[in-house]
């Protein structure tokens, strides 16, 4: 499941956008044309949100109205930033791996004190309060009046769906005499922001459990006494798998992770995570947690936490989820958990930025994101000036890459999510996986599923496969270029899939285990009907559980590397494409098979049989309009990591720099 989030959680959109594109989007403008015009304005592109045009716009917006908005700060060189990261991620530039320190970073691309001084003068001048200063942002508030003035333009009221926002009227400016040293602004545009303020977190969210009978291992209890599927009794969908049987499928080897921390973000923070993952461990062979093995790095504060708005309890499967996963792959890594205030943009920002400022840690896995047609430019902006400092750093982020397939069915628009979209981020897709007697791998398809009920007198499938009923999210972007490393692997008819003249970013670009009904075993404090709060262990999946299994084999990897950082990866994973480094993940990967599929047996209530049993067949291999085929495809990306994977960072030449 992907998380609650100002994102989306097990493919449930939620409001607050989480948009990305490629590139820094601030404008250097020369001292000399600032001194011979000092009225000259520089354009902040990309603070317009492309919703807000003339034929949805309501008139202006009062000018006692209060916003609220952060100027992001562009920072010394935003286009050598940019280039750095490239070359010290690249495995064939000279500069590949030679990372810069978190206060090298900051010396050489961070804003200045004087950058930091001017903006905030001008944004004063202008009328507005100074309420936050980070070597990030400023933040300010005050009426539109002020804002209006501060960034020339008027603010207006738009039509967008079902409601109606504030958003600039022209492109945002900022004064030429600031020389490039903005860039962007978030805020000036008020969609679909809600303000519920709690300072506390609500208790573990109502309990779920899965029903049986399971499998303890693909195939091992077959579903004798109902119809069968695809010419062939369909087995019962596993239990859950547990780290050992991960590791064995994805070739974890005798590596451990030892030495190398990996980070976890997401919003809020479960009370039980200690206790629970400590059990889950515990019960399912997982090396104990050793002291300071598991931090947490928490806000002061929470905000959005109600049910309608961010549903805080909600995030709490996630982070167990996540944790569990990540120890479970890679179980002598050390683990940071970095909690967001809220499932809004700015702030899990902050906690990005946290990772990255203090350098927290080489790996950072990320199961959350939005629709790519929610994404405002000026915020992507700012999400990628973290991911390209996080690579100079020597920082890799991993990024699920969604639960709605091609987002059809879900929305109604093929399209991707972001930030798995990033040109800057590692977008982790999804398979359905077999892992067989004795932990051997057996086969993966990419994650896609249908799903048919059993018919009313028990004796056939309903309408096989069945209506599609979740997949990996993948695609190409409108929005974002081709990169680089994609370039010679991505086929153009994917790459050039919108009908446009160039080719653009496709993801995802790795994949790793995702589908529910070949999932992971999880462990985590619920609430119970009779109000009980107990420990309890379900099957769960989704694009969230492949980011943190990503996340634990970059760990072995890492080790593999002699504990050297891997940084952003996509250009090192590309440079293994073809290789034996990857499973060449397919839809049909048994030979002869029509039809893979499982049996899965739910509670009707989630929780027990007094309401009754739901048994349908889940198809596999059946992801929306994405197909999983021979070579890089739009489910599974390059594959998912095969044996060889790990051990390549060791022993791969041109890869020891």
């Amino acid at each position: 499941m992907r998380s609650n989030r100002a994102a989306v959680r097990a493919g449930v959109s939620l409001a607050a956008t989480l948009p990305l594109l490629t590139g820094a989007l601030a404008l250097g403008i020369p001292a000399a044309h600032a001194d011979q015009n000092p009225g000259a304005r520089q354009a902040l592109k990309g603070a317009k949100p492309l919703w807000a045009t003339g034929k949805s716009d309501q008139g202006s917006t009062a000018d006692s109205n209060k916003v609220q908005a952060r100027v992001y700060l562009a920072g010394r060189d935003a286009a050598g930033l940019a280039a750095y990261a490239r070359s010290v991620s690249d495995p064939d530039s000279a500069s590949y791996g030679r990372f810069l320190s978190a206060k090298e970073a900051q010396e050489r691309f961070g804003a200045t004190a004087e950058q930091i001084r001017a903006v905030k003068s001008w944004l004063k001048d202008a009328g507005l309060s100074v309420t936050a200063t980070t070597r990030h942002y400023v933040e300010v508030s005050g009426d539109v009046a002020a804002a209006e003035k501060a960034f020339g333009t008027q603010l207006h009221n738009y039509r967008k769906g079902a409601g109606t926002y504030r958003a600039p009227q022209q492109t945002p400016t900022a004064p030429a005499s600031l020389e490039g040293a903005v860039l962007t602004v978030t805020g000036l545009d008020n969609a679909p922001h809600k303000a519920d303020h709690k300072d506390e977190l609500p208790p573990p969210g109502a309990v779920f459990r899965n029903a049986g009978p399971f499998s303890s291992y693909y195939g091992s209890n077959p579903a004798s006494t109902l119809p069968e599927a695809y010419g062939s009794t369909a087995p019962y969908a596993t239990k859950g798998y547990t780290g050992e049987q991960l590791r064995a499928a994805y070739g974890a080897g005798n590596r451990t992770g030892k030495g190398v921390t990996v980070a976890i973000t997401d919003a809020y923070a479960s009370p039980t995570i200690e206790q629970d993952s400590a059990q889950y461990a515990k019960r399912n062979g997982d090396a104990r947690y050793k002291g300071g093995q598991l931090t947490q790095v928490l806000p002061g504060a929470y905000t959005h936490t109600a049910a309608d708005d961010c549903d805080a309890s909600g995030w709490y499967g996630e982070e167990s989820l996540d944790v569990e996963a990540v120890h479970a792959v890679a179980p002598a890594s050390n683990v940071v958990y970095v909690g967001a205030a809220s499932c809004y943009d700015d702030d899990l920002l902050d906690s990005l930025s946290k990772v990255v400022d203090s350098h927290l840690a080489d790996i950072v896995s990320n199961s959350w994101g939005d629709l790519e047609a929610n994404q405002t430019p000026d915020v992507a902006a700012a999400y990628d000036q973290v991911f390209q400092m996080g690579a100079i750093e020597g920082i890799g982020f991993y990024f699920s890459s969604g639960d709605n397939g091609d987002e059809v069915a879900h929305t109604g628009t093929k399209q991707v999510d972001v930030p798995a979209s990033s040109a800057w981020v590692t977008s982790v897709g999804g398979t359905s996986l077999a892992v067989g007697r004795g932990d051997a791998y057996k086969w993966e398809t990419g994650w896609g599923t249908g799903k048919a009920a059993l018919s009313d007198d028990g004796k056939s499938w309903k309408d096989v496969p069945g209506a599609f009923n979740g997949g990996a999210g993948g695609g190409t972007s409108k929005n974002v270029a081709q990169p680089f490393y994609q370039q010679g692997v991505v086929p153009d008819s994917l790459a050039k899939a919108n009908g446009g003249a160039l080719p653009m970013r496709t993801v995802p670009d790795i994949s790793a285990i995702a589908d529910p009904n070949t999932g992971f075993l999880v462990g985590q404090t619920q609430t119970f009907p009779d109000g009980s709060q107990q420990y309890s262990e379900y099957r769960i999946g989704g694009t969230s559980l492949a980011a943190p299994t990503i996340a634990g084999i970059q760990a072995l990897a890492q080790q593999a590397h002699g504990g050297r950082p891997l940084g952003f990866a996509n250009p090192a994973i590309y440079d293994r494409y073809g290789s034996k480094a990857y499973h060449d993940v397919t839809d049909h990967p048994v030979n002869g098979a029509e039809g893979l599929a499982v049996v899965r047996v739910d509670y009707a209530n989630s929780f027990d049989d007094s309401e009754g049993l739901l048994t349908s067949l889940r198809t596999l291999g059946k992801d929306s309009s994405l197909i999983a085929s021979t070579g890089y495809d739009d489910v599974t990306g390059v594959g998912s990591p095969a044996p060889g994977y790990v051990e390549s960072y060791g022993t791969r030449p041109g890869h020891g720099h």
